[in-house]
């Protein structure tokens, strides 16, 4: 199997905006990253990235971007951007940045022109159709409303959108938009960069002909439409190629067989995928689910192409809360669902405050709540009679301000994010969960997060390894194993609040196995088959310090 260095690499996401607040207007910024480089380079992670920063009416958190090529000013400057790249670099970090290009701001220059006049020369950069019978020119429906067609008024057509109605699509169909987007790519890859999270990059292209879905509330027919590789091979032999640089594509709605063909090591397109099989097609926690999630992306991707592993980001509730045990066992929970996520095949992520256990938030009131997916979800229920508060329980689990409450640094007001008001209530448990507090314990989330780390830096079986589930059909107990030549590790973790027992595999009995980290300090008996709730431990097998 092929080494490269971004498989190697453990990245951390920063959603700046809830991460620390320098200059008191209750907005995380550039700046507030910079103060806490020391934090994430103590961690040990390898890479950062970066949730947009580009100039933004921010209707949608930074995802309407305006302007390419300017820094949003609740960020910061253009100045202290590149401070940050050069201390994240002298750090021995990498930085990878958000990349955009689905769709724009309506306020973005291209579309103002673009809106402007039937017969403007950039009116053909975005999508415009006629409507159908007095109604839009078919019944899809977006991601956030229920229509991705917007009436303009001026020019007396539709214009297309997959997002919010402020978040209009690019027409990659038209040469000049995508040579648009690859110059744009060489000025910031040009800065030194180290690579880009591609966002929702498998909806680019769009179909000739818009027909009408059989079912519009299963919105995949919004994603891998014919020529979407064509536009990424483009990309690749354009721009991405003559730079060496992470790409991770966020690439929903797809198999592995599909996703592949995104990130294969021969197609010349992306080096690395987001799927969304686990977080789409689990509420909750679902091991049986799970399993069978692993395997199948793992038979299909081992010796061809690059996972990733990840159960929360800005986008999904807290991973100790949506999938672990956010009470009495948070930090065994938390604990055993990082060990998954940096000994599965594939490049792990950490989602900022994930390492210290923090957890999703519950606001009373819809007018506390940010996410403007949420707040269009919630005011289309109650319009069709439904009431309020049924429909805010229903919906509160899964909303993406869950994730993006702001970091908890210590127990001082407002957490020690900000000396001002913050952009979105602090979660009220930041009193008992706070970096300060975690990293005075010896046993503490973040400890166990910086071994982890480690260990999977020193040993190439944990990266490169081969995976066999050996638990098959156990709902509660997870236990497999990776394998790279003769050095074998063996994972056996419980996910449950009772007690579990397993059997050593026969490859593990009579020989040199030894317990190497383990979420349990007490945890010293390596023949000990017995599992606590939440229990995890990593044994070794043939397996001298190898540092990849």
């Amino acid at each position: 199997m092929k080494r490269d260095w971004w498989k190697e690499v453990v990245v951390y996401q920063v959603y700046w905006r809830s991460f620390k607040d320098s200059n008191g207007d209750g907005y995380g910024d550039l700046g507030g990253v910079i103060e806490k480089l020391d934090y994430l380079s103590e961690l040990g992670v390898d890479v950062i990235w970066l949730n947009p920063i580009y100039e933004s009416p921010d209707c949608d958190n930074g995802y309407d971007i305006s302007d390419y090529y300017r820094i949003m000013p609740k960020a910061g400057t253009m100045e202290q951007w590149e401070r940050l790249l050069d201390e994240v670099h002298a750090c021995g970090m990498k930085l990878i940045m958000d990349l955009v290009v689905n769709h724009t701001s309506n306020l973005h220059p291209w579309f103002l022109e673009s809106r402007s006049s039937r017969d403007n020369p950039k009116r053909d950069w975005y999508i415009w159709r006629d409507g159908r019978n007095g109604a839009p020119p078919n019944n899809w429906r977006s991601y956030f409303t229920p229509s991705v067609w917007e009436w303009d008024e001026a020019t007396g057509q539709y214009y297309f959108h997959s997002f919010a109605t402020e978040q209009p699509d690019l027409n990659w169909a038209n040469p000049q938009v995508r040579n648009a987007v690859y110059e744009m790519m060489k000025f910031w890859l040009d800065k030194g960069i180290d690579g880009f999270r591609m966002d929702a990059i498998n909806l680019l292209a769009k179909p000739a002909r818009f027909f009408d879905a059989e079912d519009p509330f299963h919105i995949s027919y919004l994603a891998n439409n014919p020529g979407i590789h064509e536009y990424l091979r483009e990309m690749h032999d354009r721009v991405l190629r003559h730079y060496d640089v992470l790409t991770v594509g966020e690439i929903p709605f797809v198999t592995p067989e599909e996703g592949l063909k995104y990130v294969g090591q021969d197609r010349r397109e992306l080096h690395t995928l987001f799927h969304f099989q686990v977080c789409d097609e689990m509420p909750t926690w679902d091991m049986l689910r799970f399993k069978s999630i692993q395997k199948r992306w793992h038979d299909v991707f081992y010796g061809r192409g690059w996972n990733s592993q990840f159960l929360n980001n800005h986008d999904h509730t807290r991973q100790v809360t949506r999938y672990g045990n956010d009470g009495k066992y948070r930090m065994e929970s938390a604990k055993l669902l990082a060990t998954m996520i940096h000994t599965l095949p594939g490049i792990p992520y950490i989602y900022q405050g994930e390492e210290i256990g923090m957890t999703g938030v519950h606001f009373s009131t819809i007018e506390s709540y940010r996410d403007i997916a949420l707040r269009i979800r919630y005011q289309e229920e109650v319009d069709r009679g439904r009431k309020p508060d049924e429909v805010l329980a229903e919906l509160a689990p899964l909303a993406r301000d869950n994730s993006r409450t702001p970091m908890q640094w210590d127990d001082s007001p407002n957490a020690g994010f900000t000396v001002g008001e913050p952009w979105i209530p602090v979660n009220p448990n930041y009193r008992e969960i706070n970096v300060e507090k975690d990293r005075a314990q010896s046993d503490s989330i973040f400890a166990y997060y910086k071994a982890l780390i480690s260990l999977r830096r020193q040993y190439p079986a944990l990266i490169y390894g081969d995976y066999t589930d050996l638990s098959e059909g156990d709902t509660h107990l997870y236990m497999y194993t990776r394998q790279w030549q003769d050095d074998v590790f063996l994972i056996v973790l419980n996910h449950a609040e009772s007690d579990t027992y397993f059997q050593f595999p026969e490859l593990f009995r009579d020989s040199d196995a030894h317990l190497v980290l383990a979420n349990y300090e007490d945890q010293t008996d390596v023949t000990d088959t017995r599992l606590r709730a939440y229990e995890a431990r990593i044994y070794a097998m043939n397996v001298v310090e190898k540092p990849v």
